[in-house]
């Protein structure tokens, strides 16, 4: 079996058999050619239905996943949303505490027009969730590491308690990106990426995808979700994620060697209260971190986060010093970036107004340490 780093470089871009190109070609048309009586020749009929340059992406996605099959869509929020529209009515949705806090928002307003529930609980306490499944539960939806606080859940444990309530466990693995770790190994049924960040990598394409561990029926009502609903990309986002894809292992090496070093030096300043980062020793999950990610290796990811002795003030003050950091939403792209996630969170932030979520880019980490060092100094 081919390595990760193999794969990704090689994974749907084939040489192109007409031209010899090896970049996979680009096709951008809207129609494709079908027989007088409606079907199919080539396979194809309409570009929301699918495209050739977005197959050669979801073969790659499922193929690093280790999946049966992947759906592409234009954003995460539309690969998530999907998947909670392919549930039945009446069903009830248990989620995480600490995920992206768009999709909290997706249930809080849309649930009760589905005709659906949903309730929040720690999935670092199995017993807090084997306490919070109900029988109508269809789906248990964990991020790890989370979004902000960087929480390690154990993937394997939550798939346990999921099955044995009749229920499907779904991971956001945004964070992680299935270079460092593999949730459908562990027992998932379905693993979802924005892809706008370390998938595509350049910070200049969205999407979002969801891989499954077998192409059921749950992956065709997602299949459908997305055409009937017009939530599908572009062929040329679709390209550009292809191509992101290829760089991801190099890419990924350098982003957990730095957030290593900038949460190392972090974790020692007397501004810093906390450190969110699951490589520190002294992170809760750091033991499952090793296990379930590339820890042995010590690879544990590019996002950190931070809470500032100073509260909610000092937190915008040092981010407003940062030079090397741009503050902008976001994450997973080449440069470094920071946020005060409660800011931008609406009016019922999650996040501690105290927090900055750093996103740890390719720089040299002593530029990096040493932009840090002078927005925190007094």
């Amino acid at each position: 079996m081919m390595k990760f780093d193999t794969l990704a470089v090689h994974a749907g871009v084939e040489v192109d058999a007409q031209t010899g190109a090896l970049a996979p070609p680009l096709h951008l048309s809207t129609t494709f050619e079908h027989a007088p009586d409606g079907s199919l020749p080539h396979g194809l009929l309409y570009q929301r239905y699918d495209n050739p340059t977005q197959q050669r992406l979801q073969e790659a996605l499922a193929a690093l996943e280790g999946g049966e099959r992947a759906l592409f869509f234009a954003t995460g929020m539309a690969a998530g949303a999907a998947l909670l529209q392919s549930l039945p009515k009446g069903t009830h949705v248990l989620m995480q505490d600490d995920i992206y806090h768009g999709y909290r928002a997706m249930a809080a307003e849309y649930f009760p027009r589905w005709g659906c529930a949903f309730d929040v609980v720690d999935t670092a306490d199995a017993d807090a969730v084997r306490a919070a499944l109900r029988k109508n539960t269809t789906l248990l939806w964990i991020e790890s590491p989370s979004n902000p606080l960087l929480k390690v859940i154990d993937i394997a444990a939550m798939a346990k308690l999921a099955h044995d309530a009749g229920a499907r466990l779904m991971v956001d693995g945004t964070f992680a990106t299935p270079y460092l770790q593999k949730p459908l190994a562990l027992g998932a049924d379905v693993v979802l990426h924005s892809t706008t960040k370390y998938l595509g990598g350049h910070s200049d394409v969205m999407g979002g995808t969801l891989v499954f561990a077998h192409d059921d029926e749950v992956v065709e009502r997602c299949y459908e979700t997305r055409k009937l609903l017009g939530a599908s990309a572009s062929p040329f986002a679709a390209w550009l994620t292809l191509r992101g894809l290829r760089s991801l292992p190099a890419r990924m090496r350098v982003h957990c060697a730095n957030a290593t070093r900038v949460a190392g030096f972090l974790d020692d300043h007397p501004a810093i209260e906390t450190v969110h980062f699951p490589g520190l020793p002294s992170h809760v999950a750091h033991a499952l971190a090793r296990k379930q990610m590339r820890g042995e290796e010590g690879l544990f990811g590019g996002m950190l986060s931070i809470q500032l002795r100073g509260g909610r003030d000092a937190a915008l003050r040092a981010a407003g010093r940062l030079n090397l950091f741009t503050n902008a939403t976001s994450l997973g792209g080449c440069e470094s970036l920071v946020e005060h996630r409660a800011s931008v969170e609406g009016a019922h932030p999650s996040s501690p107004q105290n927090l900055l979520r750093l996103s740890i880019g390719l720089e040299d980490a002593e530029d990096l340490i040493a932009d840090l060092r002078q927005a925190l100094s007094d």
